[in-house]
């Protein structure tokens, strides 16, 4: 505070003393009240000058009632001898000559000012410390509190990747015994996975179980601008690690720095490709008694540098996948607690409900659940909230202010009773949980279909069914009203991709074999949508276009088929729904097993 208010002052006292010269310059003859040269020539003819003082071509005279007055005189001697004849008193003087502290100070004054306004700004917005000179300095964050540490036990669904850490664990806490056996410790981990699997906090469970100082900063810390910086702030950033090891560094999103170098348009040298080849050398040349390891951080893998992923870098390379049944329940269960659960509110049930989802995903569901429960003034969560919630998650808020006609409505029902019915009918289909035809999010109705058990592969006839359950609802609509909708441009875009994978990724063509079609593109700057590259000739690529439509055809006609013989179930089914507007679990059981054409299946 002090030195704030010192600059301060000192600001204030160059911009006083600046007034001043420019006052005592701009002074000198303001006294004077100025006249032009005619005027001048008229009163001098008249006699009504009495004197006058001349400064090189600036002249000051007085009039006979005592006044004042300035002019600016040309360089003629006739005017002189004009003023001798009129008996003017006349006065030649030097221009004055200033101090010689005036012209110091109009020479070091700006210099002064400059400099004090730049370290006084540098002062207020770095609190003491200039940025300008601390470009290169690293903007890890240091984490050394031990009241807010994760350990292993905060970490749930994870087991196998507990596992792969604890060694790295181990060599932090007890590093001398992997020394004396000549051991090298893995230098660097790799996390990968999709966005919301839990990186981050593993990594800070790994930090909090070994107990050790924890640096953490993103990869776009890294890059600037200016040429160099991002070089810099690595080494500054190993250095201040090696200081403190043993100890982690994590960086965060490394996708950003540790792109493949030479990829880009042009191939140029540039910022990004000096900080990754300082990032190498850094991690090249550890000693195996220094005690920094570092852990990284992308849902990108494919993009990365192959120098990075060598061993004697990223030596472990860790898949953090979304977790499993059992894995769904534990991560729950840590996410509730300190939170009420109303009694009947089994985690198991929301952990079968949520196949597929993250963590993340799970921590939200528990957090809109909670949400909900307090928005209905209730004490205790419920499972009615728990379930309200993964529909949000899944689809998006209910939005039951958005007004529908009857006609737009009966073509909702017609259409998701297709999909549940058909999607029952099917062995290979996912069973139906829920069917509603309240618009939520951008789906005007929506039906729920959750597997049994977590599955890993899928095989063909399970594929063509749910490409078959996706086009029902299109085949009932064109079927039952006589005319299609825009309401099915979800489920063909989905049953299109599906089919195109099948037949260039998955190798199930029965045309084409067991063959896959398209490279996945090398260059990781030409973005996702030409993710693949064409290997094809023009005949092979006309045959994928004939697989795909027939497929799609098959498929299309296949859901007809079971509609048409199931015509009267689909019609009481959608008169279910637009009487009731949502049916789950039980009650749509219940529906489905009154149908006579179900029950004789």
């Amino acid at each position: 505070m002090r030195r704030n208010l010192r600059s301060l002052a000192f600001i204030a006292l160059l911009f006083f003393v600046s007034v001043m010269l420019a006052q005592y310059f701009s002074t000198q003859f303001e006294a004077s009240k100025t006249i032009d040269y005619s005027t001048f020539l008229n009163r001098v003819a008249a006699g009504e000058v009495t004197r006058v003082k001349i400064v090189e071509q600036t002249v000051q005279g007085t009039l006979k009632d005592g006044s004042e007055f300035t002019t600016v005189i040309p360089d003629d001697p006739a005017i002189y001898a004009m003023l001798r004849e009129r008996g003017v008193v006349i006065e030649v003087a030097m221009p004055p000559q200033p101090p010689f502290w005036t012209a110091l100070l109009s020479t070091v004054l700006p210099v002064l000012l400059v400099v004090g306004a730049f370290f006084f700004i540098m002062q207020q917005t770095q609190g003491g410390g200039s940025r300008v000179l601390q470009f290169g300095r690293s903007r890890a964050k240091l984490h050394t509190d031990q009241k807010r540490r994760v350990t292993f036990a905060d970490v749930a669904g994870a087991d196998e990747v507990k596992e792969e850490l604890a060694e790295i664990v181990d060599f932090l806490k007890n590093a001398h015994r992997y020394i004396e056996l000549g051991a090298r410790i893995p230098k660097g981990v790799l996390l990968m996975g999709v966005p919301g699997t839990g990186k981050t906090w593993v990594a800070r469970a790994v930090a909090g179980e070994a107990g050790v100082p924890f640096y953490t900063i993103s990869g776009s810390d890294f890059v600037e601008m200016f040429v160099g910086v991002g070089a810099s702030r690595v080494r500054d950033l190993f250095n201040e690690a090696k200081k403190v090891a043993p100890c982690i560094v994590f960086i965060d999103e490394i996708d950003a720095v540790g792109r493949q170098r030479g990829a880009g348009y042009g191939g140029g040298h540039d910022e990004r490709e000096q900080t990754l080849n300082q990032l190498l050398v850094e991690m090249d040349g550890f000693g195996p008694n220094e005690g920094v390891i570092v852990i990284a951080a992308t849902n990108r893998p494919d993009v990365l540098d192959p120098a990075l992923l060598r061993p004697g870098r990223f030596d472990r390379q860790i898949v953090i996948d979304k977790p499993d049944l059992r894995g769904r329940l534990e991560i729950l269960k840590v996410h509730a607690r300190g939170k009420p659960l109303a009694e009947g509110t089994e985690l198991d049930v929301v952990a079968r409900r949520t196949p597929g989802f993250t963590p993340a995903d799970l921590e939200n569901v528990v957090n809109e659940a909670a949400l909900l429960a307090a928005r209905a003034r209730k004490k205790r969560i419920s499972l009615h909230e728990m379930e309200e919630a993964i529909d949000r998650v899944l689809a998006g808020p209910e939005r039951k202010s958005k007004l529908i006609n009857e006609r737009e409505k009966r073509i909702v029902a017609i259409h998701e009773a297709a999909h549940a019915l058909v999607g029952r009918l099917l062995p290979g289909a996912d069973p139906v949980h829920k069917v509603s035809i309240i618009p939520r999010g951008a789906a005007l109705g929506y039906t729920l279909q959750l597997p049994l058990e977590d599955r890993y592969l899928v095989t063909r006839d399970e594929l063509l069914d749910r490409v078959v359950v996706t086009l029902a609802g299109r085949a009932a609509e064109e079927m039952v009203l006589d005319e299609v909708s825009t309401g099915a441009h979800d489920d063909l875009e989905k049953a299109s991709k599906l089919i195109r994978k099948m037949v260039t990724e998955f190798g199930m063509s029965r045309e084409l074999g067991p063959l896959t079609f398209g490279n996945p593109n090398e260059s990781p700057f030409l973005g996702r949508d030409m993710a693949r590259e064409r290997n094809y000739s023009e005949e092979v690529g006309a045959a994928i276009d004939r697989e795909v439509r027939e497929l799609a055809a098959s498929a299309y006609t296949r859901a007809q088929q079971i509609l048409r013989d199931n015509l009267t179930a689909l019609n009481r089914l959608a008169d279910a729904l637009l009487e009731r507007e949502t049916l789950e679990g039980d009650e749509l059981e219940a529906v489905l097993d009154e149908l006579a054409a179900i029950k004789g299946q």
